[in-house]
């Protein structure tokens, strides 16, 4: 590759999160947003301009970006985790678009491997490649069901045979906005569904009445931390009230990416040739 498509050149993949402190995105200060001379006095961030120390947006950028000779980026995943939420499985597909570069004869692969070693037990990064402007837009505007592993803890152990009642299936729930992103979302109902694939009682300490695992597949949007809990009748139903006793999601992970209804995702891992399909 030896041309610079408007100054700008895109590269996909898929990444692995394998950590609960790190979110996808570059994660500003919401007070003094980062500026060079605002953030001096943030009480917010004690001058750091951030939240976070980094971002999965910032290990890839710094090696890629280096590489490229650009240090201006932008990060557009096909949805997002929250922060203490880990991916899992194939990966979460993305695409970096670089602005400006400098360089362009790079070797992808070693580039992938060598973010993958600077962040071991952290990031990983698979099936990087050339990109276009155009797979941005798909990967925004596509829905994804996802399946996730919910660690689920009761406030008192539930009825026997509660939860093995729940596996096979789908639920229709209607979902308020959450407090958490009601700064960010609009105040209405959504309508999602929620399938039970497997739970499994978990032999950990619980100060409450137990501890399970509870694997799902949900529709695109599904706020699944209020799934389980509620949230005060929010999410109807939810877990808590399918399984009769208070329930708190203790940790959560996304096992794969899935299209609209559910079936496992292609994941490209290379551009379409011209002509291809025909």
């Amino acid at each position: 590759m030896n041309a610079l498509p408007s100054g700008k050149v895109f590269l996909e993949g898929r990444y692995r999160k394998l950590t609960r402190d790190l979110p996808q995105t570059l994660f500003f200060c919401p007070e003094c947003k980062g500026h060079i001379r605002r953030r001096k006095n943030c009480e917010r961030c004690e001058g750091f301009g951030k939240l976070t120390r980094d971002s999965v947006q910032e290990l890839a950028g710094w090696v890629l970006g280096a590489a490229l000779k650009t240090r201006k980026n932008k990060f557009h995943g096909a949805g997002r985790e929250d922060i203490d939420v880990r991916m899992l499985g194939r990966g979460r597909p993305f695409v970096m678009e670089f602005i400006n570069p400098k360089e362009l004869g790079v070797d992808l692969a070693a580039l992938e491997a060598e973010i993958n070693r600077r962040n071991e037990g952290r990031l990983e990064i698979e099936g990087l490649h050339w990109s276009e402007k155009a797979r941005v837009r798909v990967l925004k505007e596509t829905q994804h069901a996802k399946e996730y592993a919910i660690q689920v803890e009761v406030e008192e152990p539930a009825a026997e045979g509660a939860f093995a009642a729940l596996v096979g299936k789908r639920y229709d729930l209607e979902q308020h906005t959450p407090q958490r992103v009601a700064h960010r979302r609009a105040d209405k109902i959504r309508e999602r569904w929620l399938e039970v694939l497997e739970v499994e009682e978990l032999d950990e300490p619980s100060e409450k009445g137990g501890r399970w695992c509870v694997r799902v597949r949900t529709q695109h949007g599904t706020y699944v931390k209020e799934a389980v809990t509620g949230e005060g009748g929010s999410t109807r139903p939810s877990l808590s009230e399918l399984v009769g006793v208070p329930c708190h999601c203790i940790a959560l992970d996304v096992l794969d990416i899935l299209d609209a209804e559910g079936d496992p995702l292609h994941v490209r891992s290379s551009p379409v040739v011209f002509g291809e399909g025909v």
